[in-house]
């Protein structure tokens, strides 16, 4: 993917941010509440950490039961989750504490889980919060050849089958950072000048990259070679399916939120900029999902409460139901759409449903192709 720099005109509605984030601000101020995390949050820290840190720990010295290990991967690939979704996600945003230096700590948690939060940060925080659903700047809706995320994107025969086989490889998704595509996204990054955004040297973020993988995998898979009781296949097969549950949860909280058939996804005008107010093409492009669960929402980081989060990427996802009325209202107001589904499974039918449409040929996008 090649990184160029566009702009958001700011024609449709421009005023609507500058009102809403008013109106925010105004929240946190009358009410006395701070934007970042309070004591809920550090208890779902600790409980999350746990999650991921005990069951490993088990493996390696109480159980004997294949079925107990395996349960225990599983609940690991639980806590992995947990960690991307409720605690490094918030910190790689600077909304977990006031303090940079616990942001910086509890961010780099997503080495300890595999990943790289240097990569993350570059994808996410600038490419996919910037330009959401912009093909050729969303990395998070580029995924290659065989999938097929938006009407902008070339249409493959296979693709008709996607509905049913990209499951699978959602849940490959954090095994492939370990092994592949932190190497390949710092390579890419460093070609197109995105590794200046974090103002670190080069040298360094690659040296980090490649020595906290070695820790990983000499942690998650050398440790229960040696010291737990079942076979060494048995503790890789463990290794991957824990992988495999934390791929497809992380993937079935972010997919719904964006890949539904309700996202516009914008393409540059001939000005080489985007027609719309950057806030307002968040909206365009982003769905809620299950506001009401709220169980469900504390497991996922208040990742549910897509929106608000990405109009407010900086304040921490505890605070999303509460400020989530104020959203609403206000885009009602401007006559903007808030999208938002009932429940989780009405938002991954929605999901499936899109994947099924974007499998079929756009006769009007391939003749823009050519």
């Amino acid at each position: 993917m090649e990184f160029k720099h566009l702009r958001y005109e700011n024609t449709d509605r421009a005023d609507f941010y500058t009102v809403l984030r008013s109106r925010v601000n105004a929240y946190f101020k009358d009410n006395n509440v701070s934007r970042y995390a309070n004591a809920n949050m550090v208890i779902k820290t600790v409980f999350m950490i746990s999650l991921y840190v005990v069951p490993f720990v088990m493996i390696l010295t109480v159980f004997d039961s294949w079925f107990m290990i395996m349960l225990m991967w599983v609940l690991t690939g639980f806590g992995m989750s947990g960690i991307g979704l409720s605690i490094m996600h918030d910190a790689n945003h600077n909304a977990y504490s006031r303090n940079p230096a616990v942001n910086r700590v509890l961010g780099k948690l997503l080495n300890v889980i595999g990943g790289s939060d240097t990569n993350w940060r570059i994808q996410h925080n600038v490419l996919h919060h910037t330009y959401t659903n912009v093909s050729g700047m969303d990395e998070d809706i580029d995924a290659g050849a065989l999938l097929r995320f938006s009407p902008n994107q070339k249409h493959r025969k296979g693709h008709r089958y996607q509905f049913l086989y990209a499951w699978f490889l959602y849940s490959l998704m954090t095994i492939m950072w370990v092994f592949s595509k932190d190497y390949q996204q710092y390579a890419r990054y460093r070609k197109n000048g995105l590794v200046k955004t974090q103002k670190a040297n080069p040298k360094s973020i690659i040296s980090v990259i490649i020595m906290s993988k070695l820790l990983y995998l000499g942690t998650m898979i050398t440790l229960p070679l040696v010291f737990c009781s079942a076979p060494w296949w048995f503790t890789i097969l463990g290794f991957v399916v824990m992988h495999l549950v934390c791929g497809l949860m992380l993937s079935l909280i972010f997919q719904p939120a964006h890949v539904v058939p309700s996202s516009a996804f914008p393409e540059p005008a001939a000005s080489g900029n985007i027609e719309a107010d950057w806030a307002v093409s968040q909206l365009l492009n982003t769905a809620n999902f299950a506001p009401k669960s709220r169980l469900f929402s504390w497991y996922v980081g208040g990742l549910n409460y897509q929106v608000e989060h990405h109009l407010f990427p900086n304040i921490c996802h505890v605070h999303y139901h509460k400020i989530s009325h104020i959203v609403r209202d206000t885009a009602i107001e401007y006559n903007l759409p808030y999208y938002s589904y009932k429940t989780f499974l009405d938002a991954l039918g929605g999901h499936a449903k899109f994947l099924y449409q974007m499998g079929k040929p756009d006769p009007a996008v391939q003749v823009a192709k050519k």
